[in-house]
């Protein structure tokens, strides 16, 4: 039984103070490159100078072409990193002072953003830069208040049946438009809400943050959806494709011990694609990433490597699994691989291309959990694929004839 909670007219998120955007980042990006490609440079220099400066007849001419060359290098890597200051710093402060421009951010614009929050998320939250990506509810580009108001605009056929649609690593929340150039695509949100009365909603978020962090914001933002949303909801279903399973999983969990209202109100959370069990592609990352720390001359590269994201990092062994579902919410994993018999021998070593199938469906937990494995269909196709909202809406029909 759901128990009622308070409206509240409005229910603010707080926000950074923005202090930068596109040209600081890729400053930052230019002078930490070009300082580990200084230290790679060294380290092989070093070592042949080392040899030469050892050798009788050779070792004064070595030794003064060692002076030379530091002094030479050093000064061409100390103007790349100086020029970078002068030149994105410039850039950043006329940025600065561009108007916000009237019409919806591009599609192009808002997923280079989604990419750079992916590989640099965790950073750029933590200096307040303008570039990480405030999680909340986004139309046409834009976010939305959460107020009844606001939402009132923005939804203006809003039900009491809400699906919110959580995106992927990197990706943002066009990633669940069809592309229009394959018969099989569908766009879930649409035949939901023409077929069983959802009303679609996407989330934006930061992907490079903890995935710990964003089922917190996940949580909170959750909460004033429901508490704001125009009419009383009676059902919120959740889907989330790859990490976005991991982030609602998470919230599920947190929202449950906090005792929150929305959990309540949740019937199913469907996760697509979703690594429960770890990413393999993120396990082969830390093994490039520990081998190339083993030598001097590699281990700037390995400095590289190692400034991705903690949520890229999170992935590796995914966040593990509670053994029971919170408020009796129902579970359903799909997988899929890129074989189209997915019991072929090679299905689970390939899986969908990026997440095996047995993170993506096997589990410990216990409760109304249930998986299925689809053959054909690669991590991305996931978001828009027939049979994939098929099985969604098979598993809705299984509930709602209860």
């Amino acid at each position: 039984m759901k128990r009622s909670r308070d409206k509240a007219h409005s229910h603010p998120m707080p926000t950074p103070s923005p202090e930068s955007g596109y040209s600081d980042a890729a400053k930052a990006a230019v002078q930490g490159t070009t300082a580990r490609v200084q230290e790679m440079h060294q380290a092989i220099a070093g070592k042949s100078f080392n040899v030469l400066t050892r050798i009788p007849l050779v070792a004064g001419p070595a030794a003064f072409a060692k002076m030379m060359h530091d002094a030479i290098s050093g000064g061409v890597y100390a103007a790349i990193h100086h020029g970078a200051t002068g030149v994105f710093g410039a850039a950043a402060a006329i940025e600065r002072q561009l108007p916000e421009s009237e019409g919806p951010p591009s599609r192009a614009a808002s997923s280079l953003r989604s990419a750079l929050n992916a590989a640099f998320g965790d950073h750029l939250a933590g200096i307040g830069n303008i570039m990480a990506i405030d999680m909340g509810i986004y139309v046409d580009g834009r976010q939305v208040p959460l107020d009844t108001e606001a939402l009132d605009t923005a939804f203006p056929t809003g039900g009491k049946r809400i699906c919110l649609f959580i995106h992927g690593l990197a990706f943002d929340e066009h990633c669940w438009e069809p592309g229009g150039g394959s018969e099989v695509e569908v766009d879930f949100g649409a035949r939901l809400q023409a077929e069983l009365g959802y009303t679609p909603l996407y989330l934006r978020y930061n992907t490079g943050l903890p995935i710990t962090d964003n089922g917190s914001q996940l949580t909170v933002v959750l909460e004033a959806l429901l508490a704001t949303w125009p009419e009383e909801v009676e059902e919120l279903l959740l889907i989330g494709h790859s990490m976005g399973g991991l982030i609602a999983r998470n919230a599920c969990e947190q929202a449950a011990a906090a005792d929150l209202y929305w959990p309540q109100a949740t019937s199913m959370l469907i996760c697509l694609g979703s690594p429960h069990l770890g990413s393999p592609v993120e396990r082969l990352g830390h093994t490039v990433n520990t081998a190339l720390q083993m030598t001097d001359i590699t281990a700037p590269l390995g400095k590289i490597a190692a400034t991705r994201s903690q949520g890229v990092k999170d992935l590796r062994h995914g966040p593990g699994a509670s053994p029971t579902t919170p408020h009796d919410i129902a579970l359903r994993f799909l997988g899929s691989t890129l074989t189209d018999d997915v019991d072929h021998p090679l299905a689970d070593w390939f899986g969908d291309g990026l997440v095996t199938l047995g993170s993506a469906t096997e589990h410990p937990i216990t409760g109304d959990v249930k998986s299925t494995r689809l053959g054909g269909i690669a991590h991305m196709a996931l978001l828009t694929e027939a049979r994939v909202y098929a099985q969604i809406r098979a598993w809705l029909d299984e509930i709602n004839h209860e």
